[in-house]
């Protein structure tokens, strides 16, 4: 009777009849494979954006608040549809955040720019 190949590296199995893989290392890298050949989930798709627009905020506002071009932040990658929460200050402002960094598109000199915040206390 011939055995039956492991599924990640192909050695003969040896031991119960429904054995898949031969050792605990090849079962975890089969599984880690078939994960990586799958398109993402709509879940890690935005998943990474919100990241990607969290990463790109915080590069762009190191002082606490900062107005950047939408452009320069179009350009790396950002995208304004993606955000975690919003904050509405006294004069009807709407702040989008990705986690603690905000932004909030303006038209300044005929130029569409994003003033960038970081989440305080006081927004709570």
């Amino acid at each position: 009777m011939r055995k039956r190949p492991c599924l990640y590296c192909e050695e003969p199995l040896e031991g119960r009849i429904d054995k898949l893989f031969c050792t605990p290392n090849c079962k975890s890298s089969y599984h880690y494979q078939k994960s990586r050949e799958q398109e993402a989930s709509l879940y890690n798709k935005i998943d990474v954006q919100l990241k990607l627009n969290r990463r790109i905020l915080k590069l762009f506002n190191k002082a606490g608040k900062a107005t950047v071009r939408k452009e320069e932040l179009l350009k790396e990658g950002f995208n304004p549809k993606y955000f975690t929460n919003y904050w509405k200050n006294k004069k009807g402002d709407v702040y989008l955040f990705c986690y603690e960094y905000g932004f909030l598109e303006r038209k300044e000199n005929g130029r569409l720019k994003y003033v960038l915040v970081q989440w305080q206390d006081y927004m709570n």
